[in-house]
């Protein structure tokens, strides 16, 4: 077995050369020796290899005397819903989120949806897994099917007033993946309009790797948005866990923005709540939410880091630049759907378009997007761009980031690749560029 596809916080690899079938069989009896779960959710994204991986995770399961719900395709956060809402012990997802579709992989979580990720439990798994020596339960596992839709629709709608919902036009994009489905129940529900772009489920992906990240990702978006003359327009990743937004220009909205404004909306209903953001670009959001009266608390990148602090602080909602959107209203998780629910009902009670909510952010708050760079020694790199700024005010807490009065940056090492992330943000957008520069000088050197 390839260990390297055992990544921070989920598995995933290319199909079947690093992850197949057996593998996958191994994975779901080490998850059921960690765990220890009797009842389990299991499901899957698009992908043309997901049935057969889904129904080698079932057999594995069950021949460890695991019970298995299974609950079919679904999004990402489908699976944390039917794990938190119905009480079950745990859950796998069969899903390589935005990788390319020649990818497949799990993500995993114990009872109340909470992640398994290398800091709580899938390590032990990997180690496991790599031993293969797995105990035969004495009594086999039952499988059952169930169809969680149109409880998870419910869900949903409790975030939004149907009455405030006036009609709307909006380019979807959920990228072939399982969003679709549930946009069009939505829409059956609320009083707005889809003009839907690829929306059939298509595990292939035809049109590239299903990330609206990418910039060259978003341009068919953007070109339907001025041909239809929508409101906005709204994308997700393959697994429909992130949502990103564009403006009635058909101009992307950066993840940044996202989170300052959706950390509002959430403080509408909870008054002093305490918001969770990530230390990549901090300015707007910790703007936004005091002037709100809300709490803004810095914590690492990803979702188990975020997940777990939000719970500690009883924090309301959680923000990732990276489009990660999680709310205490939905177990502490992050969801696709809520976000985009949220902004089209704030677009339909103030009446403004996309572009004057997120136009002054886009104005004071000018950001570089993130870059990346290809390092070999990241730490001895990051040891000299610490020294190089030793004089600005400088913070540990994922990488490094440097502030001065005008302008900061983060630099990171990728949890994945051998790549550092960089993000700037100042007061002008001529001094991101002059930063922008001078920082990719030094790390290129």
């Amino acid at each position: 077995m390839n260990e390297e596809i055992f990544k921070a916080y989920d598995v995933r690899g290319v199909y079947p050369s690093e992850i197949d079938e057996r593998a996958v069989g191994y994975i779901s009896k080490a998850y059921v020796a960690v765990v220890k779960p009797k009842k389990v959710v299991i499901g899957r994204d698009v992908r043309t290899s997901g049935q057969s991986l889904l129904e080698a995770a079932k057999q594995a399961l069950t021949e460890a005397g695991t019970d298995v719900v299974d609950i079919g395709v679904i999004t990402t956060d489908m699976l944390y819903f039917a794990v938190a809402h119905y009480g079950f012990d745990g859950g796998i997802g069969i899903t390589a989120s935005h990788n390319p579709s020649e990818y497949n992989g799990l993500k995993m979580v114990r009872s109340e949806a909470r992640p398994v990720s290398m800091d709580s439990g899938l390590a032990g798994i990997r180690d496991l897994t790599a031993k293969n020596d797995f105990k035969k339960a004495v009594k086999v596992g039952k499988i059952e099917e169930l169809d969680i839709l149109d409880d998870y629709i419910k869900k949903l709608l409790i975030f939004v007033d149907k009455e405030l919902i006036t009609n709307k036009k909006i380019v979807a994009n959920p990228n072939f993946g399982a969003a679709g489905k549930v946009v069009e129940r939505l829409a059956s529900e609320l009083n707005f309009e889809i003009v839907k772009l690829n929306f059939e489920e298509n595990g292939k992906f035809p049109k590239g790797r299903p990330d609206p990240l990418l910039a060259e990702n978003r341009k068919e978006t953007t070109e339907l948005i001025k041909k239809v003359g929508a409101d906005f327009g709204v994308a997700w990743d393959a697994d429909a866990d992130r949502c990103f937004f564009f403006d009635e220009t058909g101009a992307f909205v950066d993840g940044y923005y996202e989170a300052a404004l959706l950390s509002q909306i959430v403080l509408d209903k909870y008054p002093g709540g305490k918001i969770i953001h990530d230390p990549r670009l901090i300015w707007a959001t910790q703007d936004l939410v005091k002037e709100a009266g809300g709490i803004p608390l810095i914590n690492k990148v990803g979702h188990s880091f975020i997940k777990e602090r939000m719970r500690r602080e009883e924090a309301v909602f959680g923000g990732e630049n990276s489009g990660h959107f999680y709310f205490k209203d939905f177990y502490y998780c992050d969801n696709g759907m809520i976000p985009f629910l949220l902004m089209l009902q704030r677009l339909c009670e103030t009446g403004k378009q996309m572009s004057e909510l997120v136009n002054p952010l886009r104005q004071n708050y000018p950001v570089s997007g993130e870059i990346n760079f290809t390092v070999t020694d990241q730490q001895a790199k990051l040891g000299e761009i610490k020294e190089k700024y030793n004089d600005a005010m400088i913070g540990t807490i994922d990488g490094i980031s440097v502030t001065y009065p005008d302008w900061r940056f983060n630099v990171r090492t990728s949890n994945t690749e051998p790549l550092l992330r960089l993000n700037v943000e100042a007061r002008t957008k001529d001094l991101v560029d002059q930063k922008v520069a001078e920082l990719t000088a030094i790390i290129e050197d």
